[in-house]
């Protein structure tokens, strides 16, 4: 094969994302032919490459893609140094999956898992436009000169919030059950935006990332992409 980027190498391998590569570079743990390397450069599968002073598995994998009804308490990263239960141990699969994006450890709904770095990174990047709708039931009633502060833009502290696209569903008993879809990916968004409005989240599920859709997937359940759906998350 031609030279190629490590992190561009190793994410086509399923090691990690690209982001994830970078960081590993920055710590040191990945090393080429017995050296430490710093970010930019290039390899070929003639190199030998370690992570952790354990050799890369360097052969072509197999790519995997699950989309997953995440529950509540359950962390969006591979692993958790505290031994707290993420969205991988919920895939059973031998390959070596991670998921693209978070969702906040308190928050129900899609997240899409994979060891295509590839695919990660196109998504993942600050350009993308993607839009996720989420289901929110916050309280009180919401009035309609809030909803239209959704639909402008919130003041956070690091900045005000992109516009968003957001209907009612219904108000009910001090409830209100609407729709927000936002292309963004701040820290705990949703929740800071409708607390920055007056009215708290009780509950918040993520229902839709683009055109994928949860559909019957039960929480704790999950599936496989299908093709047609792989080839879509790439044309986005």
């Amino acid at each position: 094969m031609e030279e190629m980027r490590i992190n561009k190498y190793l994410a086509s391998l399923g090691v990690a994302s690209r982001r994830e590569i970078d960081r590993y570079i920055e710590e040191g743990r990945i090393s080429v032919n017995g050296k430490v390397i710093n970010q930019g450069v290039k390899v070929t599968d003639k190199d030998k490459i370690l992570l952790n002073g354990k050799p890369v598995n360097q052969e072509k994998v197999k790519k995997v893609y699950y989309l997953l009804n995440k529950p509540s308490g359950v962390l969006s990263t591979a692993k958790d140094d505290r031994g707290r239960k993420t969205v991988v141990d919920l895939i059973k699969t031998k390959e070596r999956v991670f998921p693209i994006g978070r969702l906040d450890y308190d928050t129900e709904g899609l997240i899409i898992l994979t060891n295509d770095g590839e695919l990660f990174n196109k998504l993942m990047h600050p350009k993308s436009e993607i839009y996720k709708e989420y289901t929110v039931i916050a309280k009180y009633d919401i009035k309609d000169k809030d909803i239209h502060q959704l639909k402008i833009g919130v003041k956070l502290e690091e900045g005000k919030t992109l516009p968003a696209r957001v209907r009612i569903v219904k108000r009910d008993n001090g409830k209100t059950e609407l729709k927000i879809a936002i292309r963004e990916g701040r820290n705990r968004q949703i929740r800071r935006m409708m607390d920055a409005i007056g009215h708290p989240v009780i509950s918040l599920r993520r229902d839709k990332v683009a055109d994928l859709v949860l559909g019957e997937l039960k929480t704790g359940e999950y599936r496989e992409l299908t093709y047609k759906e792989v080839k879509y998350l790439y044309s986005l």
